[in-house]
């Protein structure tokens, strides 16, 4: 992984970007990457192919299905991928790095803010009226993710299942996963027909014009597939991934709270089959549920502050890092802040690291198809348990927040109304993510003021 970045890309006979360019670029897209992996996607595809025409439709559509199957967020690694194939390994480090920084950045001083802060009645009336619009966010998420995927009886019963798994019996989210791939793996020798993927963002043949990197552009050398560089490419993954973790292990132990935390986040890393919703009830699992770093009501809150910065959802765990941390006061109570911050980096760092490992090994491997990538049948039933997962975790939240002192106390006849103005604006209206925070951050606000 020793390749820098040179001045230009590598695809002989064609014109190429600058790295400098290219840098600007990624960095201006780091801080305007809202609107979830959909909204992320469409701003590189815009910029990329049909403004700047960097890289062809169908080449950006062939490295979109590599990063849709793969676990992580999907928009982080494509913006790997397409550094990576203009710029060799470091401008994959350069533009997926540059896609996380600035809301790392931000989400550090949110969550500080949340910490410290989150007791003044103007912070908690804020989030008195964005934890329900968290609720009808995350429902919506089901509601759209099952409209593009449950397309026959087969997934239907698979994300039935799932919820029943994860809500009546309590099942880890590993092995639905698990149960599920089998399935899939079944069902696609069994009844290939209701498992065959849609296509997601399709094949699309439409052509901006000519492209930097065209479709008929041989892979340059470094994309080029290679053994000796694969295990390279492995072996020092590997040394990434366990030197900062065995050197927790031997300094702290492996039962301290940032050596468990590096690794869940290196399995959740593994888990975000489906995007960042479908990791949440995981991460819920175990940072609430298991290790008790979290409250339910803190989760809550995080998610809809990792919903409000730029950067794949996904970076709720920077939240999850920071508050875990700073509350334990894991470097004394004189300095929460340096404990949160070390813990946020720290998950950050585990659960990024298999995004750019499955880019800079994998990358070779796809440029050597050139064809499109098909969603295989054990990933087609996995992303239909997502559903039932996310409507878990949709009930979940909705039953912290109506009941948030449980059934025996009082209904949150507010935070209802405030929820159903959420679930309009988003179902009704189409109303954005941030709008329908923003308006019911200060909807929550007026009613606590006001003493309801």
């Amino acid at each position: 992984m020793s390749e820098g970045p040179g001045e230009k890309g590598g695809h002989d006979g064609v014109a190429s970007v600058s790295f400098r360019e290219a840098l600007a670029f990624w960095l201006k897209l780091g801080f305007i990457s809202f609107g979830g992996p959909a909204g992320q996607i469409a701003i590189m595809h815009t910029e990329l192919v049909e403004r700047r025409r960097w890289i062809s439709e169908r080449r950006f559509l062939h490295a979109l299905n590599y990063c849709m199957v793969l676990p992580g967020p999907e928009a982080q690694q494509l913006a790997t991928y397409l550094g990576w194939l203009m710029h060799r390994t470091w401008g994959g480090i350069v533009a997926g790095s540059l896609f996380v920084l600035p809301s790392l950045l931000i989400l550090i001083a949110l969550s500080w803010v949340y910490v410290a802060l989150g007791e003044l009645p103007v912070v908690a009336g804020l989030f008195y009226g964005i934890k329900p619009a968290v609720t009808a966010i995350v429902l919506q998420a089901a509601y759209r993710i099952g409209m593009r995927v449950l397309k026959n009886a087969w997934l239907w019963s698979i994300a039935a299942a799932a919820f029943l798994a994860i809500f009546a019996l309590n099942l880890p989210f590993p092995l639905i996963v698990a149960a599920a791939a089998l399935l899939g793996y079944l069902g696609g020798k069994w009844a290939p027909d209701g498992f065959r993927p849609g296509g997601r963002h399709g094949a699309s043949a439409k052509s901006y014009g000519p492209a930097l990197i065209p479709d008929d552009a041989p892979p340059p050398p470094h994309a080029r597939f290679r053994w000796a560089r694969l295990l390279r490419v492995s072996a020092a993954g590997l040394i990434a991934w366990a030197v900062p973790l065995g050197g927790l292990t031997a300094s702290l132990g492996w039962n301290h709270t940032l050596t468990q935390m590096g690794w869940f986040f290196t399995k959740a890393a593994l888990l975000t089959f489906g995007g960042a919703y479908a990791v949440l009830p995981y991460v819920y699992q175990g940072a609430v549920g298991h290790y008790g770093w979290l409250t339910p009501a803190q989760m809550i809150d995080g998610l809809a502050l990792g919903e409000t910065t730029p950067g794949p959802l996904i970076m709720v765990v920077v939240y999850v890092g920071f508050v875990g941390s700073y509350v334990q006061a894991l470097f004394g109570a004189d300095m929460p802040f340096l404990a949160g911050a070390a813990g946020a980096l720290l998950v950050t760092w585990f659960t990024f690291l298999p995004s750019f490992l499955f880019i800079v090994a994998g990358g070779p491997l796809v440029e050597s198809t050139h064809g499109d990538l098909k969603f295989t049948a054990p990933l087609t039933a996995i992303t239909a348990s997502v559903v039932g997962v996310i409507l878990n975790l949709a009930l979940f939240f909705g039953y912290h927040v109506l009941w948030p002192q449980g059934y025996a106390g009082n209904f949150e006849w507010g935070s209802a109304a405030i929820a159903l103005t959420a679930l309009i604006a988003l179902f009704r209206y189409k109303l954005g993510v941030i709008p329908v925070i923003a308006g019911c951050a200060l909807l929550g606000l007026m009613l606590r003021t006001a003493g309801i």
